[in-house]
This record gives structure tokens, sequence and C-alpha cells, in this order.
């Protein structure tokens, strides 16, 4: 029988864990040698941070995550400072490649793409970040999106696939 692990870890596993950092109970991460944690951040209860063999998660300072979120790093993910992000997001990294009809999509090839959240963005409850993607300095996701295109910065987008709607006003 093969496994990825508990996802259980200690402080010092992490490939960096910076100061002020708070987990709340039953945060699980995996691959803890591939993620980097900055200063002053936060991980809700059970927010599952699967990161994996070859690709790095690293999340910057300043950031919130809420309760239940799911991030997986298979593609690499590159959260900025001071990024909010919602209870239970999901960030995905791979996908499966459905051309041959021949085989399940379970076991078909995987593609994988790393996701990037800009400085400040935020990303509304239960929206879901496929791979590929960029979410631009400032930007918000709203709550329910499915971003499937990079989003601009300052942009503020929302539904299913993720549009923008309209931009805030920057700096």
């Amino acid at each position: 029988m093969r496994s990825h692990g508990t996802g259980l870890f200690s402080p010092g596993d992490l490939a960096r864990l910076g100061t002020g950092v708070v987990f709340e109970d039953g945060v699980l991460i995996f691959h803890p040698e591939n993620v980097e944690i900055g200063d002053d951040v936060y991980v809700g209860h059970r927010a599952i941070l699967k990161g994996y063999f070859k690709n790095r998660m690293i999340i910057g300072r300043g950031t919130w995550i809420g309760q239940m979120c799911f991030f997986h790093s298979a593609g690499g993910i590159t959260i900025g400072e001071n990024v909010g992000i919602g209870p239970c997001v999901k960030i995905l990294t791979s996908s499966h490649q459905l051309d041959d009809v021949s085989k399940p999509i379970l076991h078909a090839p995987v593609d994988f793409a790393p996701v990037t959240i800009g400085d400040g963005a935020d990303l509304g409850v239960g929206s879901i970040i496929l791979p590929g993607v960029t979410i631009g300095k400032g930007a918000q996701i709203g709550a329910g999106a499915v971003v499937t295109a990079s989003v601009p910065d300052f942009a503020i987008a929302s539904g299913v696939p993720a549009k923008v709607m309209r931009h805030r006003n920057a700096p």
C-alpha cells in the first residue's frame, strides 16, 4: 500500500517557516519540505496544503488562509504578501488530459501548470482557482467563482467561469 503520508508536520519540517505564523487545529501539510511560509501568516482550521515533490508552495508574509482551504501545488503555487483567502478556497495546479477517450479520465496523463496570486489580492469564500491562472496584484475574486483564466491587477472577477466585472481604483 502506498501513501502520501498523514499530513502531520512539525515546524522544522517546512522548507521555511516565518515568525508569528498561526496554524489552527487540524491543518495538514503534505511534503512540508517543499512549502515556504512567510512571517505573520494565518492558516485556518482543517486547511490542507499539499506540497509536492518537484514544485514549491510559497506563501507570502501577512497572508490569511481561511478554514478548510485546499491547495494542491504539484504545478507550483506562489502566493504574494497580504493576500486574503476565504474559507473553502481551492487552488489546483494539475488536470487530466481529456483527449484520449480510450481510457478513463482518472488514468489519463496529467498536465501541470503553476498558480500565482499577486500581493494584496483577495479570494472569496469557496472560489476555485484552476491550473495556470495568475491573479493580479490587488485583484478580488468573488465568492464561489471558478477562475479558469488569469485576472489582471486590481480587477474584480466573479461567476462561473469567472469574468472581470470591473476594476478597482488603482493607487
